[in-house]
């Protein structure tokens, strides 16, 4: 058995501002910066005053053994705005508190570390960390889009017990996701440069009368986080997305529909030009047989029936029409998970299947993390635990590239004797 998504290869000699800013969980930057000297990493820490309330100066300056920056202009110094961002490779902000995003987004400069922002050439990793339903504010969903759109990377927080004691997203990401997208921001993989990967996102609505439709709870992020990964490690990358409110990936071409008929005709009409297919759609089995043009109106009425019919299976009918393409579907079960995807990964003719439990507990639909096992036709099974989407969408597209090669290589035409 396989466990994908390590912390990678080490930072070594690696020059890292790390900004530090004022919430409670300025307290894990001390471990973080711990980590990362450990790793062998040269780390210069940037604090806002409101950090300062939080954790002494002098606690990152022992650990790091390098004196922390506070000022744009300290006394008989350079300016730090423009030399720390000038010798860094990377910049870190964790936690990164909502006032530090919106600065960053809206591209203010009123202390040392968004000044710095601004001047910056090298990679952007921010990890959020914030109290009271923050996270989900229209603000700031519009201020981590622009900062994902210019190429940051803005970590999910993580969902548990907050400051406040309430329950919800604003957990500062562990320490080993932080680290990881550290480490693929200096050493990004391009083991998919050159391939083409069709994704399905999200899910399908299936119109009753124009303000009603079917539907299901996915939101799309596990496709988009695919999406994602699969840009940042080189390939091109179409995404067919049904209705969600995920930020798009920076660099991902991105076709939206609605119904289950027009994904089935967007993912269609690409399929020859895809190395690659990655169904993550949750796509409605089931659509209203006849829809109707105005608004069905409750009066006079006890019940109504509504008729259905089968929409197309997507997945199936790709798998059908394909030539050379890698298909990898998904199976989002309540129970007996492995033989219903084993079931759903043969009757489709994939070449993998992502097979996960949507009622365990901190995954599912909705959720920022996702737990998985990989199922290939070989009978192979990886078991992934609970993680990040975005961990988890690499390690799919780890073993899917292991799929690809192999398929490649077996592909590859014999040489002719004598030939040049």
């Amino acid at each position: 058995m396989r466990i994908f998504g390590s912390t990678g290869p080490t930072l070594t000699r690696k020059r890292i501002v790390l900004g530090v800013t004022g919430s409670i969980a300025a307290y894990k930057a001390v471990s973080l910066l711990r980590a990362l000297v450990r790793d062998g990493a040269i780390v210069q820490v940037v604090m806002t005053q409101s950090a300062m309330k939080f954790v002494t100066p002098l606690t990152f300056e022992v650990l790091s053994g390098h004196p922390v920056s506070t000022e744009v202009f300290e006394a008989h110094q350079e300016m730090k705005h423009l030399s720390l961002p000038e010798q860094a490779d990377a910049i870190v902000i964790a936690p990164a508190t909502a006032n530090c995003i919106a600065k960053a987004a809206l591209g203010m400069g009123d202390d040392l570390l968004s000044t710095m922002l601004l001047t910056s050439q090298c990679p952007l990793i921010v990890a959020p960390a914030m109290d009271g339903g923050m996270w989900t504010h229209p603000s700031v969903i519009e201020h981590v889009g622009t900062l994902r759109a210019r190429g940051a990377i803005v970590l999910d927080p993580e969902e548990g017990p907050l400051a406040s004691g309430r329950i919800g997203h604003g957990r500062l990401a562990e320490e080993t996701t932080i680290l990881e997208a550290i480490q693929t921001a200096l050493a990004p993989r391009r083991d998919w440069q050159g391939q083409r990967i069709l994704v399905s996102a999200g899910p399908t609505q299936e119109p009753i009368d124009p303000v009603r439709f079917i539907s299901n709870r996915s939101s799309g992020k596990m496709g988009y986080a695919i999406a994602e990964a699969a840009q940042a490690r080189g390939a091109q990358v179409v995404l067919v997305t049904g209705p969600t409110a995920v930020p798009i990936p920076r660099g991902v071409e991105v076709v939206s529909v609605d119904t289950a008929e027009e994904m089935t005709k967007a993912m269609s009409t690409r399929l020859a030009w895809s190395t690659a297919v990655i169904m993550a759609a949750a796509v409605a089995d089931f659509r209203p047989m006849h829809p109707v043009s105005q608004k069905i109106k409750k009066q006079g009425r006890s019940e109504q029936t509504l008729h259905l019919e089968r929409t197309t299976d997507i997945l199936a009918s790709l798998s059908a029409q394909r030539t050379t393409q890698l298909m990898v579907g998904f199976a989002a079960e309540t129970n007996d998970l492995i033989a219903h995807a084993q079931d759903k990964l043969t009757a489709k003719g994939l070449d993998l299947i992502v097979a996960n439990d949507v009622t365990t507990e901190g995954a599912g639909f909705g959720s920022d993390q996702n737990a998985a096992t990989l199922i290939d036709r070989q009978g192979g099974l990886t078991e992934l635990p609970l993680m990040p989407k975005r961990a988890l969408a690499d390690a799919i597209l780890n073993r899917a590239h292991e799929l690809l090669q192999s398929r490649q290589s077996h592909q590859a035409p014999t040489p002719i004797a004598g030939g040049r």
